[in-house]
């Protein structure tokens, strides 16, 4: 292996089994301004690739041991492959050996002898597109993050609840196992925004959006903002007493976090009401009724009281209180 290194510059592998051959091409590249790696065989290349990821690999298709097109394509399995343009040279011409190549993962190709001023273009021309595609790739992650996620509370969004509930719905009625959802509402919200200003109340949402992510500890499980000062946690495969201990554990560390809520007409601190629903998806059928149940069971949770939580069915609920700072 031969390499030159300069730091803000794009660094070209070369693989070629000649000596010669790679001299021409580092010479020519680096008077381009390029930092060079070399290598005499397909396996030396896996190996220098997956050390100092180039920018660009100009691939030799005929090399003893593993040819060009198999490097071609052990490369193009490699992660970090993914944005790396392989520019194969060949001194085959026929259709079957240039179709080959774009076949292995070849973004082009160029003959011998090298036309010099073609490869200059050429491997320019590359590295600018695969840099191009990088940044586009990075700003449609960056966009599906945002919306994916809420920008205030950092739990998912609205929009996420809705294809995360949708999937695992899906997934439940396919498998024929439960599924619960937790409705929360944190209590007098209102007031609490008129009070204090709603700076405050922004941090507020924040410290019991964290204490709601906190609580949840499963991989699968999601908890999200449904709305306004409403959370929501979708729980796979877990049956309504499991979600009824996971609801007050819910509204018992939003009222360990003592915020202060003079208006409050529970307990003098913030506290969140809950609603739980369970049921176990029919094929076809529509999550929007269990949506429902578990508004339904928050509604009344908050008519017999706030900071508690009340278990739903499609039909009827069951009201379960909580200690209270004293009332």
């Amino acid at each position: 292996m031969k390499t030159t290194f300069q730091e803000d510059q794009s660094l070209v592998l070369i693989v070629d089994d000649e000596a010669f051959i790679r001299t021409q091409l580092r010479l020519a590249l680096e008077r381009e301004g390029y930092q060079i790696a070399e290598a005499k065989d397909g396996k030396e290349a896996l190996n220098i690739f997956q050390q100092l990821h180039p920018n660009i690999v100009l691939l030799d298709a005929i090399m003893p041991g593993m040819d060009g097109f198999e490097c071609c394509l052990q490369l193009q399995s490699l992660e970090q492959g993914k944005y790396t343009p392989i520019l194969m040279i060949t001194g085959l011409e026929d259709q079957e050996s240039v179709d080959h190549a774009f076949d292995v993962g070849a973004i082009d190709y160029v003959t011998k002898p090298i036309h010099w001023p073609v490869l200059r273009q050429r491997v320019k021309r590359l590295i600018q597109q695969s840099q191009l595609q990088y940044k586009l790739e990075l700003a449609n992650q960056e966009l599906q993050r945002l919306v994916t996620i809420d920008g205030l509370t950092q739990v998912a969004s609205r929009r996420r609840f809705e294809e995360y509930f949708a999937q695992e719905w899906q997934r439940m009625a396919r498998d024929q196992l439960p599924l619960s959802l937790i409705l929360c509402d944190v209590d007098y919200f209102k007031s609490y925004n008129d009070t204090y200003g709603h700076r405050a109340g922004d941090r507020c949402l924040q410290k019991v959006a964290q204490a709601i992510k906190d609580t949840v500890k499963r991989p699968a499980d999601l908890v999200a903002r449904y709305g306004g000062e409403e959370f929501a946690v979708i729980l796979p495969k877990t049956e309504m007493s499991g979600a009824m201990v996971l609801a007050d554990k819910i509204c018992s560390v939003v009222r360990r976090l003592a915020i202060p809520h003079s208006n409050s007409q529970v307990s003098g601190y913030v506290t969140i009401s809950a609603g739980v629903a369970t049921d176990i998806p029919q094929p076809g059928s529509d999550f929007q009724e269990m949506i429902a149940a578990a508004d339904r069971a928050l509604y009344q949770a908050k008519i017999d009281g706030r900071d508690r939580f009340q278990q739903s069915t499609k039909q009827s609920s069951s009201t379960f209180s909580i200690p209270r700072w004293g009332t």
